[in-house]
């Protein structure tokens, strides 16, 4: 498959897409410049949420989760954002990538600026406001989603060269982690993912130019190829959930490499994908 272009080069590290039919459609970030992004219809409207913005999920209640540079905060519903403070003071580390579980906990992931093998961490905000540290020794903390029966829950340290996979319940959380799929380096480096409804794992791999669908037995079914080398993430929208968007970054690239660095791209999955998960807080 081959995905298509669906903005301008907009963003300088895109990050995050969301697809929620509340919000109208699509959100995505400009990580760094603190921006959140939205489509409707061919026009891109550009909102500054902070110094950085790293994910960004809906709320029950409506209005938002969002991950900023060292803390949480919450969007009402009439766009007015509370910080909840800051997580830690280290002004080297910083938040990543995250995702809701079935039971309505928010979890994001934290790395160091300079990627500091090690040094990140994954935490759950939770509905009554409590964080809690989940995982550490973490590299790259990023992609993170579940299954469609909520059992399992697969995960991406991208330092490490492969998707791994949690099992999952309310009562116990994320246990149990293991390899689900090892990617060759030559491959490119697994970054964000999204879970279809069949439960197939699409992966945006950061070097590889491509997004890579998995099986739940983890036979490689299918490639999106994306003319962007440093492809960050993908999620499913679209009236029936069976489009593919697919976020791209420019970072580390020298001024005109890569023409469509940055774009939004798109492609039809031919599988829907499940509703986003959202915070119950």
């Amino acid at each position: 498959m081959q995905a298509e272009q669906r903005t301008d080069p907009l963003a300088f590290h895109g990050e995050g897409p969301v697809w929620c039919p509340s919000w109208g459609g699509l959100r995505w970030l400009d990580m760094f410049a603190g921006d959140i992004l939205s489509l409707d219809g061919d026009t891109v409207h550009r909102r500054h949420v902070g110094s950085m913005v790293v994910t960004v999920r809906p709320r029950r209640a409506g209005g938002a989760v969002l991950a900023l540079q060292r803390g949480f905060a919450l969007e009402s519903t009439d766009g007015t954002i509370t910080e909840l403070g800051e997580l830690w003071s280290d002004q080297l580390l910083r938040l990543n990538e995250g995702g809701c579980d079935p039971d309505g906990r928010f979890y994001c992931g934290s790395m160091a600026f300079d990627q500091h093998p090690g040094a990140g961490s994954l935490r759950r905000l939770d509905p009554d406001g409590s964080v809690d540290v989940v995982l550490t020794g973490l590299t790259i903390s990023n992609g993170l989603d579940w299954s469609p029966d909520g059992s399992l829950a697969y995960y991406n340290d991208t330092a490490t060269g492969r998707i791994a996979v949690f099992d999952y319940s309310a009562e116990t959380g994320l246990t149990g982690l293991r390899s689900f799929v090892e990617i060759p380096a030559e491959t490119g480096f697994p970054d964000g993912l999204t879970v279809d409804s069949q439960g197939g794992v699409w992966v945006a791999l950061y070097g590889g130019s491509a997004v890579h669908r998995y099986t739940p037995d983890g036979r490689l079914d299918a490639v999106v190829e994306v003319a962007a080398s440093r492809v960050t993430a993908c999620t499913f929208g679209g009236p029936n959930l069976d489009e593919l968007f697919i976020t791209t970054s420019r970072e580390g690239l020298d001024e005109g490499e890569e023409a469509l660095a940055g774009s939004l791209f798109r492609v039809d999955a031919g599988v829907p994908g499940l509703p986003v998960r959202e915070f119950a807080g």
